[in-house]
C-alpha cells in the first residue's frame, strides 16, 4: 500500500511539473516574451558599454583639468623665476569670494654690482626661488609642489604626501637626478595613489642642473568622485531599466492586442462560420493586417459559398443521369431489342456526365496559372476558320459580319472553345430560319469576337445569371442539351486572357455575345 501512494505521488508531481514547463514554454513562446527579452538584452548590452564609456570619459576629463591646471602652476613658476610679478587668483577656505594675490616687488636676482638678471645665480637663489613660490601659491587639493636643490630634497607644499611620493620612494629618486624638464604619468594601486601626473622642471645654472621643481598630482580623489557618481548613475539606471522593463511589457501587450484578436477569431472561423472579420484600427501595420486578413476571409467566404454551391449543383446534375440510367438498368429484360435500346440510352446519358465532367474540369482549370498556351494569331484567318467550324454545328442561316485585320496575341485553341460555345448556345434558342452571325473588330486595344443572333432572346432578369454555373433562362421555350456551364466556361476563358463577357439581349429580336480581350493578355 505504502508503494502505491508513492507512486500516486511521483505521478501527481511529475503531471505537476510537466504543468509548469507547460506555462513556461507558453510564457516564453509568447511575441510580447520575446520582445521583451530583446529589449532586455539591447539594454544590457548598453548599458555594459555605456557605464565603462561614461568612466572612461570622466577620468579622462579629469586629467585634461588637472594638465590645464599644472600647465597654470609651471607657467607661474616660470614667471616667477624670470623676475615677473606673482599674479594668481585662489579661493580660500571654502568661500566664494575669489581673492586676489599679488607679490608687491618681483624677485630680482643679482650676480654682480648693481647688473639685474632675471635668473638664479646660486643654489641660494634657487632656494630663494623656491621659498618664495611655496609662500605666495598654494597647490590645489591632491596636487603637490616638490623642489629638490642639488640632487637633495628641500621642502614641499604641502609637507604630507602619498606613499609614492615619500622622500625614499623610487620617483622621488629619478626627480632628483632629473636634467631634462618631462611631463608624464605614473600607475599605482588603489591603496596608494591610483595614477600621479606630474611636471618636472630643472634650474640650471651655467650648464649644470641645481634644482628641480616638480608638480605632481594624485588622481585617486577626483577618481574616488568620479566611481561615486557612476554608482549614482548604475542606481538611477537600474531603477530606470526596471521601470523601462515594465512599461515595454505592458506597451507589447497592448501593441499585439490586436494579434491576440486575430488568433482569437482564427479560432472562432469554421467552415460553417466564416463571417467573423476583425476590426481595424488604425493604418499602421496591424492596421493594414487587419484590413489583409479580413479580405482574405472575404474571399475564402466567396470561395466556400461557391464550392458549396457548385457541389449541390454538380450533385444535382449528375443525379438525374445516374438515376436514369439505374432504372433502366434495372427494368432491362431479355428481349435483344429492349437491351440494345436500353444501352443506347445508357450510353447517351454517361456521354451527357462525360461532357459535364469535362466542363468541370475545364473551370477548375481556369484558376491554373497554366491553363492558357498563348500564340500569335491572325484574326482574319482565324476568324474565318471559327465561322466554318459554326456552320457544322446546326442548320441555320450563318453570316458573317465583319473581319478584323492584324494580328494577336491568344491561346487559339481556347477562344476557339469559347466561341464555340456560344455559337452552340444560339442554336439552342433559335430555329431554322433564324440567323447567326459571326464576327470579328480591332479597336483601342482591345480585339472583339462575337456571336449574335435573331432568336427568342434572354430576360433582363436572367442576363447577369445566366453566367453562373449550371444556370439557364428562366422562360425559355427549348430545353438546354448542356449542363449549364458553357457560359461559364467562356467567362472563364475571356478573364483568362484579362477580359470579359458581354451581353446585349431583347426578347423576342435576339442575342448579341461579345468577347472583348486584350492585344496582348496579362502575363
Amino acid at each position: 500500500m505504502n508503494k502505491a501512494i508513492t507512486h500516486r505521488r511521483d505521478r501527481k508531481s511529475d503531471t505537476t511539473m510537466s504543468r509548469v514547463l507547460i506555462v513556461w514554454q507558453q510564457i516564453f513562446g509568447e511575441a510580447r516574451t520575446r520582445i521583451l527579452l530583446w529589449y532586455l538584452l539591447i539594454l544590457g548590452i548598453t548599458f555594459l558599454i555605456a557605464i565603462p564609456a561614461f568612466r572612461y570619459q570622466l577620468y579622462q576629463r579629469i586629467d585634461e583639468r588637472v594638465r590645464r591646471d599644472m600647465v597654470a602652476d609651471m607657467m607661474d613658476f616660470k614667471a616667477l623665476m624670470n623676475g615677473e610679478s606673482l599674479i594668481r587668483e585662489n579661493t580660500l577656505n571654502n568661500d566664494a569670494s575669489q581673492e586676489m594675490v599679488i607679490e608687491p616687488e618681483p624677485l630680482k636676482w643679482f650676480s654682480s654690482g648693481n647688473e639685474q638678471i632675471t635668473t638664479p645665480a646660486s643654489a641660494e637663489d634657487v632656494m630663494k626661488l623656491f621659498g618664495a613660490y611655496l609662500l605666495y601659491r598654494r597647490p590645489e587639493d591632491d596636487s603637490y609642489f616638490i623642489t629638490f636643490i642639488d640632487g637633495e630634497f628641500y621642502k614641499s607644499s604641502p609637507l604630507a604626501r602619498p606613499k609614492p611620493l615619500a622622500q625614499d620612494s623610487q620617483l622621488m629618486k629619478r626627480w632628483a637626478k632629473q636634467t631634462q624638464p618631462e611631463q608624464g604619468e605614473k600607475e599605482f594601486s588603489v591603496t596608494d595613489a591610483c595614477k600621479i601626473l606630474y611636471m618636472v622642471e630643472p634650474i640650471k645654472i651655467n650648464g649644470q642642473t641645481r634644482g628641480v621643481f616638480i608638480i605632481a598630482h594624485t588622481t585617486a580623489g577626483e577618481r574616488a568622485e568620479a566611481l561615486e557618481a557612476v554608482g549614482v548613475i548604475i542606481e538611477v539606471s537600474s531603477l530606470v531599466f526596471i521601470v523601462s522593463l515594465t512599461l515595454a511589457w505592458l506597451a507589447a501587450g497592448r501593441v499585439l492586442a490586436p494579434l491576440r484578436t486575430i488568433t482569437t477569431t482564427a479560432h472562432a472561423i469554421s467552415e460553417s462560420d466564416l463571417t467573423q472579420r476583425l476590426p481595424v484600427r488604425g493604418k499602421g501595420e496591424l492596421g493594414k493586417l487587419a484590413t489583409t486578413f479580413n479580405e482574405m476571409m472575404d474571399r475564402l467566404e466567396a470561395a466556400f459559398a461557391t464550392q458549396r454551391e457548385f457541389v449541390n449543383d454538380a450533385g444535382h446534375e449528375l443525379r438525374t443521369p445516374i438515376t436514369i440510367v439505374r432504372g433502366h438498368l434495372e427494368l432491362m429484360g431479355d428481349d435483344p431489342q429492349e437491351q440494345q435500346e436500353t444501352l443506347a440510352l445508357v450510353i447517351g446519358e454517361l456521354d451527357r456526365m462525360s461532357r459535364l465532367v469535362d466542363d468541370m474540369i475545364l473551370l477548375a482549370k481556369a484558376e491554373r496559372i497554366d491553363f492558357l498556351q498563348v500564340a500569335t494569331v491572325n484574326v482574319a484567318e482565324f476568324t474565318q476558320e471559327l465561322f466554318v467550324k459554326a456552320q457544322a454545328l446546326a442548320e441555320r442561316d450563318w453570316q458573317l459580319d465583319s473581319v478584323a485585320k492584324g494580328r494577336i496575341v491568344v491561346d487559339r485553341q481556347r477562344i476557339t472553345e469559347a466561341v464555340m460555345n456560344l455559337a452552340q448556345n444560339a442554336t439552342q434558342h433559335t430555329g431554322n430560319s433564324d440567323t447567326i452571325s459571326i464576327g470579328s473588330a480591332i479597336a483601342k486595344g482591345k480585339v472583339r469576337f462575337w456571336v449574335r443572333d435573331t432568336g427568342e432572346g434572354i430576360p433582363l432578369v436572367d442576363q447577369k445569371r445566366i453566367f453562373e454555373r449550371f444556370a439557364r433562362t428562366s422562360n425559355s421555350r427549348r430545353r438546354s442539351e448542356g449542363a449549364g456551364l458553357g457560359l461559364s466556361i467562356v467567362r472563364a476563358i475571356a478573364e483568362s486572357h484579362g477580359g470579359q463577357v458581354l451581353l446585349r439581349s431583347q426578347l423576342g429580336t435576339g442575342s448579341m455575345f461579345t468577347i472583348v480581350l486584350p492585344l496582348d493578355p496579362p502575363k
